[in-house]
């Protein structure tokens, strides 16, 4: 059986996480307005992976006999004032998680929820690579400046980013042709 502060705080990090899907899928949008589709790739990749790590947490509550407590979403934001700023808040916003995950290691610890601690230990290693790239293309943006063809190049490379294996939200899952 799953520790009851676990449970209570990795319900409360399935909302962080679904909300990071909610921001992100923000970010597709406005990508999508100001003809960044690379970007707008980017973000609807990470917003999928963000529903991955949300149904980690969801799935680890169900297999301990925890009750899983879906909790009500904030809409964190919906409009930037140029590409640069949803750069910098989706690496403040990783950086806002990273220390969730913190948090919950530390409860798992005080409960000696041995485990919880694998699970925890990949998020922690999650973490790294999530800040990393936020960073990474914070700063590539920063460096840009007001150059449209270094924007038109780093957009056209973000638009590689591959989707995870079998991603129902990759268009070409749900756009099937005659469909």
């Amino acid at each position: 059986m799953i520790p009851t502060r676990v449970r209570d705080i990795m319900n409360e990090q399935v909302k962080h996480e679904l909300e990071s899907y909610y921001i992100y899928l923000s970010m597709v949008a406005f990508f999508h307005e100001q003809n960044l589709d690379g970007m707008a790739h980017w973000m609807r990749v990470q917003s999928h992976e963000e529903t991955i790590h949300a149904m980690k947490f969801f799935d680890h509550i169900i297999d301990r006999g925890g009750e899983v407590a879906l909790l009500d979403l904030k809409q964190l934001k919906r409009t930037w004032s140029s590409p640069l700023e949803p750069w910098k808040d989706a690496y403040a916003h990783e950086k806002f998680i990273t220390s969730k995950i913190h948090a919950i290691l530390k409860v798992v610890r005080e409960e000696n929820d041995f485990t919880a601690e694998p699970l925890m230990n990949w998020f922690v290693k999650e973490q790294i690579e999530e800040e990393k790239n936020t960073d990474s293309i914070t700063r590539q943006l920063e460096r840009i400046g007001d150059s449209k063809d270094g924007l038109y190049l780093l957009d056209k490379e973000l638009a590689a980013r591959p989707w995870p294996a079998g991603s129902c939200f990759d268009p070409l899952s749900y756009n099937l042709p005659g469909a």
